[in-house]
C-alpha cells in the first residue's frame, strides 16, 4: 500500500466524512474495481484432503470465509484505507431465524453446493473468524465434482464472503475502518480463485494441532479449506 496515497486519502476523508460511524462511501476492493461490483475479501490457505471412510461417497468441506482482526486494503470515494473485521462481528446475523446463506463457487448464486436453509451448511464463529462447515457435499453434483480436484491440487485455495456492513467506525486518523457487525443473510460464502486481498498467507493448518513453535504463526494466518470424505 502506498503510504503517501493513504495519508492523502485519510486527510480528505477526515474533511469529508461527517461522523466516524458512517460507512465507507463507494466501498470497493481496489482502485479500479468495476462500478456496481460488490467488494469481496478473500483469505488464502492450504488444503487438506483426508482418506474416505469405507463406503462413503460424500465430501466434507470446512473453511474460513473471513478472518477476524486482520487488516486488508480496501478503497472508498477518497482512496485506500485499511479495513478490519472485529471478532464477533457475525454474532447478530448468525442468530437470525431463517438465516439463508449458500456456499457457492466464485460468488455465482447459481453454483450452490450447500445452503444453511436445507441443513447442508453451518456457519459459526471462533477465535479465528467466520467458520464454514459443509459436511456432506454430494460428488454427483457437477459443481462439487468440478471444484474438488482443484482444491486437492492447490489450484484453488481461497474463500470469500458477500455481506452488508451494519455498524463500524473509522479510526481517529481515518486510515482504518473497523467493521463491528455485518449481515450475511442472503449474501454468500464462496470458494474463489482470487478475492480482494488475501489477508493470510498459506500456512497449511492440519486437523491436528500444529507444533508449539509454529502455532502462533498458524493462528495469525490460517484459513482452513478442509475437503474430507464425510461419514454417513
Amino acid at each position: 500500500m502506498n503510504l503517501e496515497m493513504m495519508a492523502r486519502a485519510a486527510e480528505a476523508r477526515a474533511a469529508g466524512v461527517e461522523q466516524r460511524s458512517h460507512r465507507p462511501r463507494q466501498r470497493r476492493s481496489s482502485e479500479h474495481a468495476l462500478e456496481g461490483v460488490a467488494p469481496r475479501v478473500a483469505f488464502r490457505s492450504e488444503i487438506e484432503l483426508r482418506a474416505a471412510d469405507a463406503g462413503s461417497d460424500l465430501l466434507h468441506f470446512t473453511g474460513y470465509a473471513s478472518v477476524y482482526e486482520r487488516g486488508y486494503e480496501m478503497w472508498d470515494f477518497f482512496g485506500p484505507y485499511t479495513e478490519v473485521v472485529s471478532a464477533g462481528a457475525a454474532a447478530d446475523t448468525l442468530s437470525r431465524d431463517g438465516l439463508d446463506v449458500p456456499l457457492v463457487l466464485q460468488h455465482d448464486s447459481l453454483r450452490r453446493i450447500a445452503r444453511t436453509t436445507n441443513g447442508t451448511l453451518t456457519l459459526s464463529e471462533d477465535e479465528t473468524g467466520l467458520l464454514v462447515d459443509a459436511p456432506a457435499l454430494d460428488q454427483a453434483d457437477a459443481d462439487v465434482a468440478y471444484i474438488a480436484p482443484k482444491l486437492r491440487s492447490g489450484l484453488i485455495d481461497e474463500m470469500s464472503f458477500m455481506f452488508r456492513i451494519t455498524s463500524g467506525v473509522w479510526s481517529p486518523d481515518y486510515t482504518e475502518y473497523r467493521i463491528s457487525s455485518f449481515d450475511i443473510h442472503r449474501g454468500d460464502v464462496a470458494i474463489v480463485g482470487y478475492g480482494a486481498n488475501p489477508a493470510t498467507a498459506g500456512s497449511g493448518l492440519r486437523a491436528a494441532a500444529p507444533p508449539a513453535e509454529t502455532r502462533s504463526d498458524v493462528s495469525r494466518s490460517r484459513m482452513i479449506l478442509d475437503l474430507a470424505l464425510a461419514r454417513h
